[in-house]
């Protein structure tokens, strides 16, 4: 196992949406520092490959068919993972859905916005909750520290065009993530939040040519050219290590400074 700053033998994180994606990488970044990991996602093929994939670096993982919208699938999820590794050290709340293809939010139905929000808002509160109140409970017994982290978007300070509803899971959360902090820092708690840029993943990841899209932001970009997934490995292995113990309440912008070049 990794011995050194961001060493993580002997903790426990859980990641939500972490069978592919972002989600995968965050896990494969603790996961190669020492850290045992519990995968939630929706699709039992693709949290079987992740699952043998994280195993290969020579930790334990746990694998989970969880729907975050779902505040018992949550709970369930938690308590499989106390029942399995009896203790819990990090959260990334990542599981969320994709900005929706809309020009306008006057398109937006009641149903398909309280949809959206019932996934990429709620289930991230329900998950940062519950994994608030372990850690809580096991600072009470004498054994203070955690880390909370939400992943969020650069839309956390833009507005969007047509994607209000993705917006504002994103900022709210954020605002949480931010109140969190305060009212768990006594416990050694942090909680964080993670904005990445325009990342290239899935079917179009690392390995693969540059399409239109990725040459637009790259051209926006003062580091010219998309974000991968490997790009936020060691910054999961940081804020799930105690090397990340008095910092809390930020928000880590990832985008090549994409940002500030606007």
């Amino acid at each position: 196992m990794a011995k050194g700053l961001f060493d993580l033998s002997g903790k426990v994180a859980v990641v939500t949406g972490g069978n592919s994606g972002l989600g995968l990488g965050f896990a494969r970044g603790i996961a190669k520092q020492g850290g045992d990991v519990a995968i939630w996602g929706r699709s039992a093929d693709k949290n079987a490959a992740a699952k043998r994939e994280l195993e290969a670096l020579g930790v334990r993982v746990q694998a989970r068919q969880v729907d975050v919208s779902s505040e018992e699938q949550v709970l369930a999820g938690y308590e499989a993972l106390m029942k399995e590794f009896g203790r819990l050290d990090c959260v990334i709340a990542n599981a969320g859905l994709p900005p929706p293809r809309s020009n306008s939010i006057l398109e937006l139905s009641t149903p398909d916005y309280h949809a959206f929000l019932g996934v990429s808002m709620h289930g991230a509160f329900y998950t940062l909750r519950e994994g608030a109140r372990l850690m809580v409970q096991r600072a009470l017994a004498g054994e203070p520290g955690g880390s909370l982290v939400f992943c969020g978007s650069l839309s956390m300070y833009m507005g969007l065009a047509g994607k209000g509803h993705y917006a504002a899971a994103k900022a709210g959360i954020g605002a949480m993530i931010r109140s969190m902090a305060v009212e768990f820092g006594k416990y050694g708690i942090r909680a964080n939040s993670i904005a990445p840029g325009y990342i290239k993943t899935g079917m179009t990841g690392e390995n693969s040519e540059l399409n239109q899209v990725d040459k637009y932001f790259a051209s926006l970009t003062p580091i010219p050219r998309p974000g991968y997934t490997a790009d936020f490995e060691a910054v999961a292995a940081y804020l799930a290590s105690d090397a990340s113990s008095f910092h809390s309440g930020d928000t880590l912008v990832i985008d090549g400074a994409y940002l500030v070049n606007l």
